[in-house]
């Protein structure tokens, strides 16, 4: 039997290192013809890994553009889920093949659950490596049931029962204006957004908007029903910022005109200590490998977060969301509130 015939047949044998996600080297694929028939009789194993590992790692497809990407998409995710409540620039690639962000370089990207204060987020995301990074880059994931277990228990149980809030200022200057978050130039568009979405939202005299949202953050995976972490309360929380940076955008726009601030969902805010203890249980979770060209990252995103390393050189990542998820399906202690 020939490489290529048994590559298409063959499972993923999967390989573990220490700090790495779990990497299966596929052998014997030279074009997308014969990737994709491949990719669809391994559905089933690789659905099983992302319930087992959280995050897997395919290599040696051959995966050279955007549109063998999107034929990879089209097999692994029938079920899109656009990028709700924008707060990240992305580039178009075409053929509804997104960049995964278009921050600076230099700028890390914490550790967080793709969309985890909306009511309908994706199931699992996937990414792939067009062109590697000269240095840095990697695309790092967490055990969110792995964070969940290292966190101190009066932190988890705060989180279980309070749950989280989220507040956002929308403007041209500091963060994404409103008309790109929302894809929209029309306020009753928004309004109607925010009334079916539970959030609350404020116009400003100077024409921005302002919204909150209450969401759990802890829930169940949907088909596994074990607990994780799932929320961005670090992420975006005010201590997360530079120390220099948080004190000036305090300054000019005051405490409520931040870009993003996160709270425990009574109100109570998050301490600096409380921040680090979360930012260290990531840390601990955290696994990442080096991209290298034709890379495809699988995750699922209820059981697993992820970000970004800054890097020097060309980066092409490049993003495909889908399998969507509704909170209410994920057992949540606390409800989402306006």
């Amino acid at each position: 039997m020939s490489s290529a015939s048994t590559a298409r047949t063959a499972p993923p044998a999967w390989e573990f290192t220490p700090g790495r996600p779990a990497l299966a080297t596929i052998g014997g694929l030279t074009a997308m013809a014969e990737a994709e028939p491949w990719l669809i009789s391994v559905r089933a194993e690789l659905e099983a890994a992302l319930r087992e590992y959280g995050a897997v790692l395919l290599r040696g497809l051959p995966l050279a553009g955007v549109d063998d990407f999107a034929a990879v998409r089209d097999v692994l995710l029938p079920q899109p889920t656009p990028y709700r409540e924008k707060a990240t620039p992305r580039s178009d690639f075409g053929n509804g093949v997104y960049s995964s962000t278009d921050l600076p370089p230099s700028q890390p990207i914490r550790m967080h659950n793709e969309n985890s204060y909306t009511l309908t987020f994706p199931g699992l995301l996937m990414f792939a490596c067009l062109v590697a990074p000269s240095e840095g880059g990697a695309t790092p994931v967490a055990d969110c049931r792995e964070v969940l277990r290292l966190l101190p228990d009066s932190l988890v149980e705060r989180m279980r029962t309070t749950g989280w809030l989220l507040r956002r200022s929308y403007s041209d200057n500091i963060s994404t204006h409103w008309t790109t978050a929302f894809a929209t130039e029309d306020r009753s568009e928004v309004e109607r957004y925010c009334a079916e979405n539970l959030v609350s939202h404020q116009w400003q005299g100077d024409g921005n908007l302002r919204t909150s949202q209450l969401r759990p953050g802890i829930v169940r995976h949907p088909a596994t029903g074990e607990e994780v972490w799932f929320n961005h309360l670090a992420f975006w929380n005010e201590w997360s910022l530079d120390e220099e940076l948080r004190e000036a955008l305090i300054d000019e726009f005051g405490w409520e005109g931040l870009p993003f601030n996160t709270s425990f969902g009574d109100g109570e805010p998050l301490t600096k200590d409380e921040l680090d203890l979360i930012q260290d249980a990531y840390d601990r979770a955290t696994v990442r490998a080096p991209w290298q060209v034709g890379d495809l990252l699988l995750v699922d995103n209820v059981l697993t977060a992820h970000g970004r390393d800054p890097f020097r050189g060309d980066r092409r990542i490049v993003v495909a969301m889908g399998n969507p998820v509704e909170i209410t399906d994920c057992d949540p202690g606390v409800h989402p509130a306006p």
